[in-house]
């Protein structure tokens, strides 16, 4: 899908992801996803539905492991039987049909609503519970080497970094998380540059409550092919490290966020 399309997207559907931490009390909202399909008809909902059945049990138990559990993968075979409600969104309103198809190849924001009780149930059966804490707002504190120079520390300003701050925020929406990305003013009262950047081989440079810092590099590499990213974060006072290769960084943000929600919510450690 083409980056501007997905651009429209997160800034119509993920303002929620850039806040305050997710709170118990929100948790109605994580009993939904939505997934890009092409039309409204049969063609892809069942696809879409499926898709969504999967993220929306992740999200309640704060579990990324469910995802592609054999169990969950049968279950969204079947995701029809969960809904409560769906609904549809033309991505591309307002753009004038070049064609007689009309909206026939267009792609839809496929909104799916899930019964609560049906899920939980489901998560019962699975061995898992509702994850109903409040949890922490992920903070990367990242180092960026991108396809070309300058090298930059991702922040909520630098503008090179504007459509990694909108695929964080799609990140941790997929896992019913939030994020910030640290300020200019912020990094320079840590003493974090580009030219001082201890990370991952240091811990980060504070322990906040109701956030979690996740400091280290994403490098971009031509032989891998992919990007490479190196992660460290402190949960409770103990270090935890990991990271990803060769990925788009799309999924390189969606594995620091996991590796969160595998910690704040007690199911793991990602390393």
């Amino acid at each position: 899908m083409p980056r501007w399309l997905l651009s429209t997207l997160w800034a119509t559907a993920l303002p929620s992801a850039l806040a305050a931490p997710a709170r118990a009390e929100d948790a109605a909202d994580f009993y939904q996803a939505y997934a890009i399909v092409t039309g409204t008809d049969m063609r892809q909902r069942p696809w879409g539905m499926a898709q969504c059945l999967r993220e929306v049990l992740v999200k309640v138990a704060g579990d990324p492991r469910l995802k592609d559990d054999p169990r969950v993968l049968e279950l969204a075979a079947h995701a029809e039987r969960f809904v409560a409600a769906f609904d549809y969104v033309d991505m591309m309103a307002g753009i004038p049909k070049k064609d007689d198809q009309g909206s026939y190849d267009r792609p839809h924001k496929l909104t799916v609503h899930f019964d609560l009780a049906k899920i939980d149930g489901t998560l019962s059966e699975l061995g898992r519970q509702p994850w109903r804490g409040d949890r922490p707002v992920v903070v990367p504190l990242l180092l960026v080497h991108g396809r070309k120079p300058p090298p930059y520390v991702l922040s909520a300003e630098v503008p090179a970094g504007e459509e990694q701050r909108d695929s964080f925020a799609n990140a941790a929406s997929e896992f019913g998380m939030m994020v910030r990305l640290p300020s200019e003013a912020e990094l320079a009262a840590w003493g974090v540059a580009v030219d001082n950047f201890p990370f991952p081989q240091e811990g980060p440079p504070s322990e906040a409550p109701g956030e979690a810092i996740v400091a280290g590099t994403l490098d971009w590499s031509e032989t891998t092919p992919g990007w490479i990213g190196a992660w460290r974060t402190r949960w409770h006072g103990v270090d935890h490290v990991w990271g990803i290769s060769g990925v788009n960084y799309d999924a390189a943000f969606r594995d620091i966020v996991r590796g969160v929600v595998l910690l704040a919510s007690g199911h793991g450690a990602p390393d």
